[in-house]
Formats: structure tokens, sequence, C-alpha cells
């Protein structure tokens, strides 16, 4: 598939060979999957705000209706209706055939880019097929509904929320520093540390987004439009530079 060319601003950038790429991707690569974004429409859910459900706090206060809310999003991913996209398989191509490490680092807590075929993927908002004891921080593969009395109780679902670190921040750090190559995909850029990532980065950045974003000024480049479609033209175009 052909698509427009890399510039080539961003190729002298690269300094003209096989880099390291570190591998933003957010929730609008997921949602051409049929996963629904975090927020949702008007940032409710159940007619609850989303940091209701999404906080240590709430998990304290009301375990079952973060229970609930986590349990709902498992078994939606788990679901036939739902499958890697183009965008993920791209990503995957990309691993498979560039000379050079690449890394993904997702915000997404769904396992797409995995099913896709990629390995090197560091979730750093947790994963939502796992969850995580509260006393012991063992993490189990987890495909089921949790609730308080699952496995003897104390498991609760190995997802970062507000308030809380990143997971594998160090990996992230070595591999934002070492690529010569920065791509951003569907993420709105809202949220940091994600959000400050493209400035960690040696080398050019390159956006793929339906609009602008509030780091869009950032990136060398951008690619408007689906990531399914652009994601794709982008991973042809580097793979024959």
């Amino acid at each position: 598939m052909s698509g427009k060319p890399i510039s080539s601003d961003v190729i002298e950038q690269m300094g003209g060979e096989a880099c390291p790429i570190a591998i933003l991707t957010g929730s609008g690569i997921s949602a051409e999957s049929g996963l629904s974004t975090f927020r949702g429409s008007g940032g409710l859910w159940a007619g609850h705000r989303v940091e209701d459900v999404a906080t240590p706090e709430a998990f304290a206060r009301e375990p079952g209706m973060v229970y609930d809310f986590y349990n709902t999003r498992r078994r939606n991913l788990l679901s036939e209706d739902v499958a890697p996209n183009a965008a993920h398989l791209a990503l995957a191509r990309l691993e498979a055939f560039w000379p050079a490490p690449v890394t993904i680092i997702t915000q997404n807590v769904d396992n797409l880019h995995e099913r896709a075929g990629s390995s090197g993927v560091i979730h750093m908002h947790g994963e939502l097929l796992k969850i995580r004891h509260v006393g012991t921080d063992e993490v189990r593969v987890w495909h089921d509904d949790c609730h308080a009395n699952t496995l003897g109780g104390g498991w609760r679902p190995h997802i970062v929320w507000f308030g809380e670190a990143v997971l594998e921040g160090e990996a992230i750090v070595e591999a934002l520093r070492s690529a010569g190559l920065f791509l951003c995909i569907g993420t709105a850029g809202q949220v940091y540390p994600a959000a400050g990532f493209v400035r960690e980065v040696a080398g050019p950045g390159v956006e793929f987004n339906v609009g602008r974003t509030e780091i869009s000024d950032f990136f060398r480049e951008r690619w408007t439009g689906p990531a399914s479609e652009t994601v794709p033209r982008f991973v042809d175009s580097l793979l024959i530079v």
C-alpha cells in the first residue's frame, strides 16, 4: 500500500539509518477496534464520573462499583467483536522487520497489541486481563469477573488509577532516551507523564490523530486521519526508506 512519503526532514533527523523507535499509543487506536475510550461520552459511566470508579479512594469507598466498571470493560475486551485493527497489525509488522528495537508504550489496558503480534509492549497504565493483590502485589492473569471474594479476597484490577504512579517508569525512560524516532498514535496529549514524552526524545516525532491535539506543535510531522489508515501507510513508507 502506498501513501505519502515520509518527509526528508524526518529521515535526515533520523540520521539516515535504522534507529530505535519508541511508540506511544492511546485510546484512539483501540477505539477503531470497538473499544470505547476510557472516559466515554461526557466523561460519565452509569451516571458516575470516571474518577469515581478509577481512584484508590473510590475502591475503598465503593469497591462493588469499581469491580463492576472493570468487569464490564473486561467482558467487552473479550467479546468476539473486538480484534486488532490495521494499525495494531502494522506496528507488529514494523517490529518484525525493522532492524533496530521497536518499543510500544501504551496508555491502553487492552491486549490488542499483543494479539496483533507485538512483543515489545510496555503497559504504563496496567492491563485489564490481570488482577493484583493489594497486600502482596502479586499479579495474576485473570479473564473472569473479579469481586471482593475472588481467590479469598484482597484482589483489585491491575490498573493504574488516578493519583498512582505509572508502571515500568525506568523502562519507559530508557526507551524514550534511546529512540531516534518517536511515533505518537491516537492520544490527545492531555494526561501526563505521557503528554511530555515527545520532549524526551532526541530524534524527530510523528503524530497520528484525527485532528490537532494539545501537543501537536511539538511534532516534526503529522498524519491526520484514522490510525487504521494512516499508520499502515506510514509503516510501509518507513520500511522502504
